[in-house]
């Protein structure tokens, strides 16, 4: 992409972060855009085949391009939530603390439930112009396994999980991500642990040295997108932040690949 292409596919990326293309909105058309934003058509479908590529947009019919995420099933009304009435502390440091809660589910007698919290983490998956992504090779001493993982981290106090998601990249690998988009923010153990993690993706790096977390470097590779089926087969993938970012990029490009079929 020249300058002026990259910076109508920045404008646009920004318009979709901010909410100003909403999910399941369409898309002005190719004419309007072209105009608004100064470039020619042919440009213009560049930007968008890159969008298309990264599962920012999807394309409906002949050029008529939409923001993916629309959904057609209701949320059911009319349930009850858990009544909380108290909770206490049975240990706390700073990683981990575990807690009993007086809970009382609707139309069940109250108990004390264990809760465990843990800090929100961000991790993020960088791909390449080649369809790689970048991963460790790393030891887990807890389940005793070599595997593959992205990197992520902590969110430190002060800090917005983006920054992390930036920061915790370069310390793990050495690379420093040119950009990064939140896609997801999920609970690993929902039903007895408090952990959220904030999961970026973002499309281009360059390396700007060695890593510095030695106790969470790992062999740093670009790992081929058409691998992680296979290392998924084999249970080399590690940790669920890892598996819901590569399987939210794998689902977007299967999606995008079905949309265009039609």
């Amino acid at each position: 992409m020249g300058p002026k292409t990259a910076k109508v596919y920045e404008t646009i990326r920004a318009r979709l972060a901010s909410g100003e293309y909403a999910p399941g909105d369409k898309m002005p058309s190719e004419r309007m855009l072209s105009e608004e934003l100064g470039i020619g058509r042919t440009a213009l479908r560049q930007v968008l085949a890159r969008l298309l590529a990264e599962g920012a947009l999807e394309v409906r019919g002949r050029s008529s391009y939409r923001v993916p995420g629309a959904v057609s099933v209701e949320r059911p009304e009319g349930l009850e939530p858990w009544r909380i009435h108290g909770e206490r502390d049975l240990y706390d440091n700073r990683w981990v603390k575990l807690q009993l809660w007086d809970v009382e589910p609707p139309g069940v007698e109250r108990f004390e439930h264990h809760v465990v919290k843990l800090h929100r983490v961000a991790i993020t998956a960088i791909l390449d112009d080649q369809d790689r992504v970048l991963m460790m090779w790393r030891y887990r001493f807890v389940p005793r396994q070599w595997g593959w993982e992205l990197p992520g981290g902590i969110v430190d106090e002060g800090e917005t999980p983006s920054e992390t998601a930036l920061r915790e990249v370069v310390e793990e690998t050495g690379w420093r991500p040119k950009s990064v988009e939140h896609v997801v923010t999920f609970q690993p153990m929902v039903g007895m642990v408090d952990s959220p993690h904030e999961i970026f993706v973002g499309h281009g790096a360059e390396q700007v040295g060695a890593p510095t977390d030695l106790e969470e470097a790992g062999h740093i590779e670009w790992v081929p997108l058409a691998d992680i089926p296979g290392l998924m087969a084999r249970g080399e993938l590690m940790g669920s932040g890892t598996l819901v970012a590569l399987l939210h990029i794998l689902a977007s490009r299967g999606k995008q690949g079905a949309t265009s079929a039609r």
